[in-house]
């Protein structure tokens, strides 16, 4: 059940009453939702744990609107939170009850396909398959693919860095964004990189990719397309333990071969999407590795050969190719369809999300299992294998007392864990307020306040997205006096279900 929020007096509702009015004038029609029934659809993102009816939102069609809508949000020194399509399972996209939700759903059109230069201009709200689709015809695709392509959007991605299946060899979204409009706080409108591979000066397209909406709002994308490979074949190896597992996915690399995806399952995940999805993956295993090899057929057979000798190597207990394409697409549904798929077997799951060194995988899986244990939560994983990203799915039931703070203070250990052995706290997902209390456990204060540094350099009033990333805010004119800690400003409440 939510907090019970405090009545506003009547100076706050004749408050909240003007902003509504003002913003209704740049954003006319149907633009801005103010009911609170309405509103109701945009109150959480992915982390579902977490719940907060927004201030008011708005919902621009145009880059002139959205700068419209910030000039004034800075004017009066009103809080905004970006919102693609609320997928973020770190909440990033997790409202305000004093700020604006400012929702770039309508931006949704393919502006330019461009198959010389092979690249495509499109609005952040198109959905990341809708680029492959769009292109599809002549052969082409866009690379990244997270599993939630069908409904997360481009803008969403470039805010999260997120990657997918095919990352390992063919890079996250900031390998793949070329250029970008984007809107600052002030409602200025700035333009990074473009159809070019590479641009001169600081490299600020890097920057906004992966800076979960807090240094402006993206209005337009460009993204570079690849030609679909002549030939890709995935491969399903199966071990009677996770660490053999892990053991193949270091050897595979470290042979030099880079697979165009290589995916890991334990037990609970594979019985859990094969009852979903039936894509024939074996039952009889602890572990399960897709590996994807793509390219030339003559490399692509030779390479088959070469994984399947290393699995061999490895203790493999099943070790199969698929034969058609029909079979190589079923076999990714079934990893794609994980967390749905898990969502069948457990009335809730928080899904982690941390990267390691692949030589670790054997030890963070062991003690993932004595976290289990101690915690007395289930646990199923499935992993971006190939470049060690992470991602338990802890199973709980939110209506029991005390699971979800259970399973909460065993995500953290998880995250923690991923540290201690040279890894990170994120790979894709991003910190959002999930794991904004734990950037300690990774980084310094000097560091923190230096990344705030930046923070302020794009939104000097701290009014993009504030409570999320950094456990302590400090205001920007503090953060130009070293070692001045006074002053912090306090986070909103964050109502919790």
């Amino acid at each position: 059940m939510s907090l019970k929020m405090p009545e506003p007096d009547q100076a706050v509702l004749a408050r909240r009453a003007e902003i509504v009015r003002d913003l209704s004038v740049i954003v006319s029609g149907e633009g801005v939702i103010a009911a609170e029934r309405e509103m109701r659809p945009y109150e959480s993102d992915g982390l579902t744990a977490y719940k907060q009816l927004p201030f008011v939102v708005v919902l621009p069609e145009t880059t002139a609107q959205v700068a419209k809508v910030l000039r004034y949000c800075h004017e009066h020194g009103i809080r905004v939170v970006p919102r693609g399509a609320g997928t973020s399972l770190s909440g990033g996209a997790l409202p305000l009850q004093d700020g604006v939700l400012l929702g770039m759903g309508k931006f949704s059109r393919v502006r330019e396909i461009d198959y010389d230069n092979r690249v495509v201009v499109v609005e952040p709200g198109v959905t990341n398959l809708a680029i492959s689709q769009a292109v599809a015809s002549e052969g082409f695709y866009y690379a990244p693919d997270p599993s939630s392509q069908i409904a997360c959007t481009i803008g969403g991605n470039i805010a999260e860095n997120s990657g997918g299946v095919h990352c390992l060899k063919y890079g996250m979204t900031t390998n793949n964004v070329l250029g970008c409009e984007m809107v600052l706080m002030t409602g200025e409108i700035i333009r990074l990189g473009g159809k070019h591979l590479d641009a001169d000066g600081y490299d600020f397209l890097g920057l906004v990719t992966g800076s979960e909406g807090l240094l402006g709002v993206v209005t337009e994308v460009t993204v570079r397309i690849l030609r679909k490979p002549e030939t890709a074949r995935a491969v399903l190896v199966g071990f009677s333990s996770s660490e053999d597992a892990g053991e193949c996915v270091s050897k595979i690399i470290g042979a030099g071969i880079i697979p165009g995806g290589m995916e890991m399952m334990d037990k609970p995940a594979i019985h859990a999407v094969e009852e979903f999805v039936h894509a024939g993956y074996p039952l009889d295993v602890e572990a399960l590795l897709i590996v994807e090899l793509d390219g030339p057929q003559a490399e692509v057979d030779h390479l088959l050969e070469r994984v399947e000798a290393i699995a061999r190597d490895c203790r493999s207990t099943i070790c199969g190719a698929s034969t058609s394409e029909e079979e190589r697409l079923l076999f990714w549904a079934g990893r794609k369809a994980a967390f749905p798929a898990v969502g069948r077997i457990s009335p809730d799951y928080y899904c982690m999300d941390g990267t390691i060194p692949r030589a670790k995988l054997p030890r963070v899986l062991q003690r993932m299992r004595e976290l289990s244990e101690h915690y007395g939560l289930r646990v199923a994983n499935v992993f971006h294998a190939g470049d060690g990203n992470l991602h338990p799915l802890i199973l709980y039931d939110a209506n029991k007392p005390g699971e979800l703070e259970r399973t909460e203070a065993f995500g953290a250990e998880i995250l923690k864990l991923c540290v201690e052995v040279g890894g990170v706290l994120t790979g894709e997902h991003g910190v959002g307020v999930e794991k904004r209390d734990l950037m300690p456990a990774m980084f310094s204060e000097i560091d923190l306040n230096q990344q705030q540094r930046v923070k302020c350099a794009f939104d000097a009033k701290g009014l993009l997205n504030p409570g999320k990333v950094f456990p302590t805010l400090h205001r920007c004119a503090e953060l130009g006096r070293l070692h001045v800690h006074a002053g912090r400003v306090p986070f909103p409440d964050i109502p919790r279900f």
